[in-house]
């Protein structure tokens, strides 16, 4: 997910290592264009998203679309103005309202239009938006987004769109802020006859058309976030199988191009089922039965489109062939589905209002992929995977991102961020409760959006511990805790360096041979017997920190 700009290969080849769609370019200064993106103005946050009917004509040839976009809407306060979102590069046709075209006006990547009288607190309402132009094109889909205008083996159009973090508006007007998810959407998307089209939902109707092409029409009955929003167009085949999970049967709907899917069918199958009933185990029962769980071919590397995970991996082991945590434990099954599909959880289901909190998609999700390798190994294995992923973490900038500008904080949100959750299941140290903290998170802000704040106080609350200065010095701060200690015969001294004042997390240390043992350090110097020579003093590998031998 992450895009930078002026970076070392090392970094770059961690970039393309998450397998996440583009994250926007580190800034330092922000503009009145970021603000009116990322913040949740009076013009954005006066009217409630209710339904969205999205109608779009994809030309393939001339890569451009046209289309409409209803909006239903209830008024969470009086107004007579409010802002959508499309990019500046799309043409805003017209604006209708109760058969009436609407004036607007542009600023940027925003539109505001003017209501012919006062729209009422509480009332329920709609507006109709005609677009088209030709949508920017992805110049290294899904890292920089945008359209993927592809072709398969055959040579056959293969149409797909990436958009998280450049945002929806790129390719359909909405309210481009992710703290406010539609209800349910319709999302109608019309293509050549001879392609298929799959989105997101379920297949409501299949109309032919006297143009030489045909209308897909798919329905979200679930919330869902707009960078989630996507179509794929090709010569795919489908099939189909079921999943007995907690809430029942669901339907699992695999789409892959026509030429792929005799090696598709034999490598989905090994990850898919033991992925949902390890997460699900874990989290609780998937987020969208109603929707169903759909895995499609992508030409692009992966993205975790709600209800129509986008796969790219190309039917292999690992991420792109290789193991992310060097410990081979990562060639046990395919990054893409398991870390995608683990979104449906953090991310789809329960998404961060603003972008700067997006450690809550990532970290989580990345640590899926230590749980599942516990889910398909052991607890030990587990464990070694999340500290081989480490190498990939560089302290450099905090996780959290400046807020109200749309841009998330250091891509350390998914390595860094995972640890930060094993560490927190360390202190925890009982994997019953740290299994039902999970599960509860994903039963409290079950389909809702969420800040870091909510999300701290539930982990500290259903914990029992005092957490917040963890997460200041994990979350804030670009630098891990060190304890610095030093060894005088059989006399260790101890303390925390950290940049949170009064951090006192406790941590397990070796004190004997082959024994570790939980001290409490704080900022203060502090004294214990150990009975091991210094050379072997160690920290418990599970605890993601840094020692330091002072004299």
């Amino acid at each position: 997910m992450f895009k930078y700009t002026g970076l070392s290969l090392l970094l770059i080849l961690f970039i393309q290592f998450t397998g996440k769609a583009q994250l926007l370019q580190h800034k330092e200064s922000y503009t009145r264009a970021d603000s009116l993106r990322g913040m949740l103005t009076p013009l954005r946050s006066c009217y409630d998203i209710n339904y969205y009917h999205l109608d779009v004509a994809v030309n393939i040839d001339e890569k451009s679309i046209q289309g409409s976009n209803e909006f239903v809407f209830t008024a969470t306060q009086d107004f007579s103005r409010l802002q959508f979102d499309l990019f500046a590069n799309l043409n805003v046709d017209k604006v209708i309202y109760q058969g009436k075209e609407l004036p607007f006006k542009r600023e940027f990547n925003a539109v505001f239009v003017s209501f012919p009288k006062v729209v009422k607190k509480g009332s329920k309402d709609a507006f109709t938006v005609y677009y088209s132009g030709q949508p920017i094109v992805g110049k290294r889909p899904p890292w920089d987004g945008g359209f993927i205008f592809s072709k398969d083996k055959a040579g056959k159009p293969w149409v797909s769109v990436a958009c998280q973090g450049l945002g929806a508006s790129c390719w359909w007007p909405n309210k481009d802020h992710q703290s406010d998810e539609v209800d349910s959407i319709l999302i109608s998307i019309t293509v050549p006859q001879n392609l298929k089209e799959i989105s997101n939902g379920r297949l409501r109707s299949i109309v032919q058309k006297n143009n030489g092409t045909t209308q897909f029409n798919w329905f979200v009955s679930n919330p869902i976030n707009n960078y989630d929003v996507t179509f794929y167009i090709g010569d795919y085949a489908h099939w189909t199988d079921q999943f007995a999970g907690e809430k029942g049967n669901l339907s699992i709907d695999y789409w892959s191009l026509k030429q792929d899917s005799a090696v598709a069918r034999p490598h989905w199958d090994a990850d898919v089922k033991p992925m949902l009933s390890c997460f699900e185990n874990w989290f609780g029962h998937y987020p969208f039965y109603e929707d169903g769980y759909k895995l499609v071919q992508a030409p692009h590397l992966g993205m975790e489109h709600q209800s129509a995970v986008a796969y790219g991996n190309g039917f292999q082991k690992g991420y792109l062939g290789r193991d992310l945590s060097k410990t081979g434990l990562g060639m046990k099954f395919d990054f893409i589905t398991v870390h995608e599909s683990g979104h449906e959880w953090f991310g789809n289901s329960i998404t961060s209002k603003d972008i700067a909190d997006m450690w809550i998609h990532e970290s989580f999700t990345n640590y899926s992929e230590a749980l599942f390798t516990e889910c398909i190994d052991n607890k030990q294995a587990g464990a070694e995977y999340v500290r081989g992923i480490r190498k990939n973490i560089r302290n450099d900038v905090p996780i959290i991102g400046p807020y109200n500008v749309n841009k998330e904080g250091s891509g350390d949100m998914y390595y860094k961020g995972a640890n930060m959750i094993h560490l927190i299941r360390q202190l925890i140290n009982d994997d019953s409760k740290f299994r039902s903290i999970l599960r509860g998170l994903n039963q409290k802000f079950y389909h809702k959006t969420v800040t870091t704040a909510e999300v701290e106080t539930f982990l500290s609350k259903q914990s029992g511990l005092k957490l917040s200065k963890v997460f200041d010095q994990y979350l804030r701060h670009a630098a891990i805790p060190t304890l610095e200690y030093k060894i005088v015969g059989q006399e260790l001294s101890y303390r925390w360096v950290t940049d949170v004042k009064g951090f006192d997390m406790p941590v397990k240390v070796s004190t004997a041979k082959d024994q570790f043992t939980i001290i409490y350090p704080t900022e203060s110097w502090k004294k214990m017997k150990i009975s091991i020579d210094a050379a072997d003093f160690a920290q418990d590998p599970d605890f993601y920190i840094q020692i330091k031998k002072v004299d």
